[in-house]
């Protein structure tokens, strides 16, 4: 697998690139195809069906099915170079960087703290408003537990991989070389300014109240990236997190933070 990768990314940069970026646009456009649904056609009312109610719960299934499908088919062009030790120690950083993302919420329970202060930059809030497919479906039902799995694939599964792919062995190889040739770069080659830039863009991926988890996760994931040299470790760190995330948001309520 990793001889093919590197076959490919020498001898055919294009294809290369397209591979790298391809799943990641597909993940982003079903993103707005939720925007655009949620502004177009979707009506919060108990008497409409449950898919103008919630298209999430349509088009989250949707997406992690033909990300996956991308994945699988160009599997062999992606370069993890899996290692049980690297796998090992990336699930360790996957604990410690959910850890620093989760534990502002779990605080702003245990203090009592309010919505308003300045402490909600570094995300102290509620988080109990998102993805909750007790709203939609009945509790432990099949249609309860489809939307549940799917998500639970997505968040863990297709998200590790689609965001690890562009961030780590695209964009970081892009912004240390866009001058030049910049897929012969080796992968996690350290650079300050790789590091700026896809902490930067990682962290305005996601929403204010979780700029601060995305910045301390996003400075673990480098580490690990330039620690490694190992594309398969940062796939791992990721799915442990977000695994752990959506036990965390199921198991207390905070439904905003996935």
């Amino acid at each position: 697998m990793s001889a093919e990768s590197d076959r490919l990314r020498i001898e055919e940069p294009t294809l290369w690139v397209r591979r790298q970026v391809i799943p990641f646009a597909i993940f982003m456009g079903f993103l707005l195809l939720l925007q655009v649904a949620g502004g177009f056609f979707a009506v919060d009312l108990p008497s409409q069906p449950w898919w103008r109610r919630a298209p999430e719960h349509w088009i989250y299934p949707l997406q992690t099915v033909v990300c996956l499908v991308v994945l699988v088919r160009w599997w062999r062009s992606y370069e993890f170079r899996w290692s049980l030790r690297w796998s090992l120690i990336g699930a360790v950083f996957g604990v410690v960087g959910i850890g620093f993302w989760v534990l502002p919420t779990h605080l702003f329970d245990l203090l009592s703290l309010t919505k308003d202060g300045w402490w909600k930059w570094f995300g102290f809030a509620p988080r109990r408003d998102g993805f909750n497919p007790s709203e939609v479906f009945m509790e432990g039902g099949a249609a309860w537990w489809t939307s549940l799995i799917f998500r639970f694939v997505r968040a863990a599964v297709v998200v590790a991989l689609v965001e690890e792919i562009f961030w780590r062995s695209f964009v970081m190889r892009l912004v240390v070389d866009w001058d030049g040739d910049y897929w012969k770069q080796p992968f996690g080659k350290p650079s300050w300014l790789s590091f700026a830039v896809v902490a930067g863009l990682f962290m305005a991926a996601h929403r204010p109240v979780d700029y601060f988890g995305a910045f301390i996760y996003g400075a673990l994931t480098y580490v690990l990236c330039i620690w490694s040299r190992n594309l398969g470790a940062c796939v791992v760190m990721h799915f442990v997190a977000n695994l752990l995330m959506g036990l965390y948001a199921m198991g207390f309520g905070k439904y905003g933070l996935w």
